[in-house]
Formats: C-alpha cells, sequence, structure tokens
C-alpha cells in the first residue's frame, strides 16, 4: 500500500531492539491520540510490556539520544521526532480500511452524478471528514490530450461555435468568426469529416496530418490545435482543499503561527506544486513527514499523498495534508482506497478498466 518511494530505508544506526521499538510506536499512538507528552511511568502502567520503570526510563533515554523522541522540557514526558514517526509508520503493516467505510464509499459514489467534478467534490468533502484534517484532490489532467468529438454550431452571421470534447470529458469552446457566412449543413459536414480525421489523436499527431482540408477547415483545425495546445501546457488544475476547520482544531495550529504560510500557500495557489513530491509515478501511497517536505511552509506537517487514474492516459492527484501527530492508521487506508475508487471511475471515462477497488 505505501509505495517504496514512501519509505525511507532504515540504515544499520536507525535499527531498534524490539522492545525499543514497541516502546517508540506505544508513545507515537499515545501522542497521536492525545496530543501530550508522555511519560516513561504512564508507559509503565499502561503499556504491559513487563519490564520494570527503569528499564522503560533506559529504552526512552536511549530514543531521545538516537533522536526518535524530543523532551519538550527536562521534567516532561517525551513526544515523537520526525525519525519517531518515520519509523512508527514503516512499521505498520496490512493496514485497510474497516469494511463499513469501504461500503459506505463505494455506495456514495454510486449515487452520484458521471462528471468527474462531482467526483472530485465528493471525494475532497469525504477525505476531509474521515481523517479530520485537510484533504487535496486535483482534477485529472490528461499526460497529452485527445479529441473525442468536435462540433461546430452557426451562432449569428459569420460566427460559429467550436465544441471540442477531449478523452477524460473535457470540454473547450471557442467562438470562430469566418471571412464569409457558413451554413449549419455545411459546418456539420465539416465536423464530421475532421471527427473522421482526429477523433482519438493527440495534438501532435493532428498537426503532422497530411490530409487536404479546406480554407475553412484549416481554420477549425488552427482553434483546435491552439485549444489543444492550451490543455496540455496546463501544469495542473486548482485542486479542491477540504478541512481548514479540522486543521485549526489540532492544538498544534489552533493559536499559532504555523498556519499563516500555509494559509499564504493556498491564497497563491500553490499548495499542490509544493506537497506534490518530484516524483509520484509508481502505485502506492507516500508519506511525507515533517521536515521531509522540503518546503519550510509545510515542515510542521505530514502529507500523504497517491496518485490515481491511468498514468499514460489521464492522472489526478488525492492528498491529506495535517499535523505531524496525524492518524496515520486511518489516514494512509483512506488515501489508498479513495484513490483506487477514482481511478476505476477515470478508467471507464476511458474504455479502460482498472480493478474496482473491493472492501476487504
Amino acid at each position: 500500500m505505501i509505495s517504496s518511494r514512501g519509505r525511507r530505508l532504515l540504515t544499520e544506526n536507525d535499527m531498534l531492539t524490539h522492545r525499543g521499538g514497541m516502546i517508540l510506536n506505544y508513545i507515537v499512538r499515545q501522542y497521536i491520540a492525545n496530543a501530550v507528552p508522555v511519560a516513561s511511568q504512564s508507559v509503565a502502567n499502561e503499556a504491559n510490556l513487563g519490564v520494570s520503570p527503569a528499564t522503560i526510563r533506559n529504552e526512552m533515554a536511549q530514543l531521545e539520544k538516537d533522536g526518535y523522541l524530543i523532551r519538550p522540557h527536562t521534567s516532561a514526558g517525551c513526544i515523537p521526532a520526525d525519525k519517531g514517526y518515520r519509523h512508527y509508520v514503516e512499521s505498520l503493516e496490512s493496514i485497510a480500511l474497516p469494511r463499513e467505510e469501504q461500503y459506505l464509499i463505494s455506495h456514495t459514489f454510486h449515487q452520484v452524478e458521471r462528471e468527474v467534478e462531482a467526483w472530485v467534490n465528493l471525494t475532497a468533502s469525504m477525505l476531509a471528514r474521515l481523517t479530520r484534517n485537510v484533504a487535496v484532490v486535483s482534477l485529472p489532467k490528461s499526460t497529452d490530450c485527445k479529441l473525442k468529438h468536435l462540433e461546430l454550431i452557426a451562432v449569428q452571421d459569420k460566427r460559429v461555435l467550436m465544441v471540442a470534447v477531449l478523452e477524460g470529458a473535457v470540454v473547450r469552446q471557442e467562438l470562430i468568426t469566418f471571412d464569409e457566412a457558413v451554413t449549419q449543413s455545411d459546418l456539420t459536414k465539416i465536423s464530421d469529416k475532421l471527427n473522421g480525421i482526429y477523433a482519438g489523436k493527440s495534438r501532435n499527431q493532428i498537426s503532422k496530418s497530411k490530409e487536404e482540408l479546406t480554407d475553412t477547415e484549416s481554420k477549425v483545425s488552427k482553434h483546435l490545435l491552439e485549444i489543444m495546445k492550451t490543455e496540455d501546457s496546463k501544469e495542473y488544475q486548482e485542486p479542491k482543499l477540504e478541512g481548514w476547520h479540522f486543521m485549526l482544531e489540532n492544538p498544534e495550529f489552533a493559536h499559532s503561527e504555523k498556519m499563516h504560510d500555509l494559509m499564504e500557500l493556498v491564497e497563491q495557489r500553490g499548495l499542490l506544486k509544493v506537497i506534490l513530491p518530484s516524483r509520484l509515478s509508481e502505485p502506492g501511497v507516500q508519506v511525507i513527514i515533517g521536515k521531509e517536505n522540503q518546503n519550510s511552509a509545510i515542515q510542521n506537517c505530514s502529507v500523504v499523498i497517491c496518485r490515481y487514474g491511468l498514468p499514460q492516459e489521464a492522472s489526478g492527484t488525492i492528498a491529506v495534508v495535517g499535523p505531524t501527530r496525524m492518524p496515520y492508521m486511518l489516514t494512509i487506508p483512506t488515501v489508498y482506497y479513495l484513490s483506487s475508487v477514482l481511478g476505476q471511475l477515470v478508467g471507464g471515462l476511458y474504455d479502460q478498466e482498472i480493478q474496482e477497488a473491493q472492501p476487504e
């Protein structure tokens, strides 16, 4: 489920004893749940490890020395460092969304309209609610858009509305002004001819076509290529964001300047670009924790992120942004399951079967 690129390989110096790993993971779970430092006495009383409080104190001191734990104050308990969260995430195995949640998600998507934007909006809303953090979902972007259908509609005098339907349910419109008036009957013949030549082809393939065209047909082709060029040049469309109120409920951000840089990124429409790893191509979920994020604005956060769709046709991004103290055991399988549902839906737009996520 977690991409190999989403894991950081542990070095020999990073390896923990079995008992040290159990203590660390217990502290991580407790801190995720309660947001208060965990004291050694609490571990001794509640973790049921069968060892003395002195042994636990020694283990925690070693974990602190090795960079897995941080002690905010000399007399306080410990909280996980980024390295501690990384060990915890990499120790998670066979995590899956509860079956009832999977059925609910699957059923809900079957009720929504067959429109990409509706799917994205539903995904963002559901993901934020389930993980209680910020959900970021982008529309699927064609890697090299292809024409599905072209239609020409007479509007007024010499003006014609061109409607270009691209694969992936992307519709673009443009007004064209001809030198002479053209009847609707002639426009239908032109669109039928161009559909026969261009349907299913990319901009590059269309531009290399050797078919003989009239001046009017050439003008339509030129405008079509400009539309496709604009679509291909788009880096990404602004994602759907949901769940900022959940982020503010976390004590780390409720009365903190840490939210300022995040909100500035949102206002500048740069959040997706910042959270997107330089390479996010292989299947599976990636988890980027704290200072593993390259941009300082989100180094107090963790990002759980995954691609969905068809790598060779159209793909989008689904992610959760939250404090490093996010519930990874819930967030990772939720992102994974929703990405597989979206992938299956996008596959249907391209008449390609993607294995549908089944409740486990």
